[in-house]
């Protein structure tokens, strides 16, 4: 087989590839037996029809045909490979010339992935925010823990934010009742915000027993985007009482013997997330610097898929209905001209940053383990609520393992940017990447330890756990 690479922009090229027929002899032979099973020839076997018999009762062409449909595809891979064609996409696949006996020519034009010349690591610097515990802020922590451990009690007076409330709702749209809003005797904290737009304003100075009623956009379901008139019901106001801050407290809500000793845990636990947040901001910014530094062509298939991606995915909730959909954005006072603007940068971004990192991954030589794989095949189930064995199942019918495995490779290729870059505090003072992001070794000390600790301050420990998985996927 003999192939040629014309290149037809920085990223797309034509693959012009010919192919003897001396190489396509297995090709032949299963497009015989293949074509020998479907035709019926009086005194032979089904499948035992001489080839010579079977051309001169269908023809040529049939047979040509089968093989050609079966070459094609494998030759295309085979001059990608000896061609080293690190290709994008599917390829537009065109047979310019059959000469029977001789051989078969065709093309193949496809995106490639452009060659890209990034900024030396070492030459990047970047400033982050200054790491700093306030005492409000562990003031706040402790509130949070407090309010495990607070009781609820009935009051008599209007409901207030931070109440815990029985309410009773319903909806309607244009006269007619939202099936799916109806709800009797639901818990509800005011000022969570875990229901309705409107609704804490409604029974925010409510008595109980008070019905009020309030308009609000519905943001699922059927009426997904219209204008609903709702009903609420205040039926009971309880709020939370918290117990006193005390030894007796800390002994009861941790591993401590002393308030001192809970607040300094505290005090520690906040300053490794603000570590952690200061990581990932280092990370974000290298991340800009490289993109502003580097000169990508995007080839326009990938884009183009990225864009399809997202827009599925922002209509999909909507039933694919695309009037319902564009009526939310009405409702955001977002026209679709602009959201589909929006959707277009954002998919250029994104297959910036992709080439880039895979460029990067390449240079860097960067690896993934199946422990690497393995632990955020099963994070993102864990995301999903579903086991890890269900979610591989969901990956592989859909083909996206390999995106799985590139995600992650595109991650580690980062970080090893961000150690090699310069990263200053607000004063200018250069940040040591080991004691920030610290070594693997001391990341899987840390990952063994959290894992032995009880829940007993969740709201910091799950911030923690945010942070790190934020920082093992860069490119979402």
């Amino acid at each position: 087989m003999k192939s040629t690479v014309e290149h037809l922009s920085p990223t797309r090229v034509r693959i012009n590839v010919e192919v003897p027929f001396d190489e396509l002899k297995p090709n032949f032979d299963r497009a015989y037996k293949e074509l020998a099973k479907q035709v019926r020839i009086p005194g032979f076997r089904p499948g035992k029809v001489p080839s010579r018999v079977l051309e001169s009762r269908i023809g040529r062409a049939p047979v040509l045909d089968e093989v050609v449909n079966e070459a094609v595809p494998s030759k295309y891979m085979e001059a990608v490979n000896s061609n080293e064609v690190r290709t994008l996409g599917r390829p537009e696949l065109e047979v310019t010339n059959i000469a029977d006996g001789e051989q078969i020519e065709f093309t193949a034009e496809v995106d490639v992935r452009p060659e890209l010349t990034v900024p030396a690591y070492g030459e990047l610097s970047v400033s982050v925010d200054d790491v700093e515990v306030t005492e409000e802020e562990v003031q706040e922590q402790l509130d949070e823990l407090r309010a495990r451990f607070g009781t609820l009690a009935g009051v008599d007076r209007p409901a207030a934010h931070g109440d815990f409330t029985s309410i009773d709702l319903s909806a309607t749209v244009d006269g007619e009742e939202v099936p799916d809003a109806r709800t009797n005797g639901l818990s509800y904290e005011i000022g969570s915000g875990q229901l309705i737009e409107g609704i804490d304003e409604a029974l925010t100075g409510a008595s109980e027993g008070e019905t009020r009623n309030f308009t609000t956009t519905l943001v699922a379901g059927d009426y997904a985007g219209r204008e609903a008139d709702v009903t609420v019901t205040l039926n009971s106001v309880k709020e939370r009482q918290l117990p006193e801050v005390d030894d007796e407290f800390a002994q009861m809500a941790s591993e401590f013997d002393t308030v001192d000793e809970l607040l300094a845990d505290l005090r520690e636990r906040l300053g490794r997330v603000k570590r952690m947040q200061q990581g990932m901001q280092a990370r974000d910014k290298i991340l800009e610097a490289l993109l502003e530094n580097t000169e990508v062509p995007l080839p326009e298939s990938v884009v183009q898929s990225e864009v399809e991606v997202r827009e599925h995915d922002a209509v999909h909730p909507f039933d694919h209905d695309e009037e319902r959909f564009n009526e939310s954005l009405q409702q955001q006072g977002k026209t679709r001209e602009e959201f589909d603007s929006e959707t277009r940068q954002q998919a250029e971004e994104a297959v910036k940053t992709q080439l880039v990192l895979d460029t990067i991954a390449d240079a860097e030589e960067t690896s993934v383990s199946d422990n690497e794989l393995t632990e955020r095949i099963i994070y993102q189930a864990q995301q999903s609520g579903i086991s890890p064995d269900q979610y591989v199942q969901q990956l592989q019918q859909n083909n996206q393992l390999g995106a799985i495995y590139a995600d992650i490779r595109r991650s580690k290729a980062l970080f090893s940017v961000v150690r090699q870059a310069t990263v200053t505090d607000p004063e200018g003072n250069a940040l040591d990447m080991d004691e920030l992001f610290g070594t693997q070794e001391e990341d899987a000390e840390e990952g063994d330890a959290e894992g032995g600790e009880s829940a007993e301050q969740p709201e910091v420990v799950e911030a923690e756990s945010e942070e790190k998985s934020r920082s093992a996927d860069s490119s979402e």
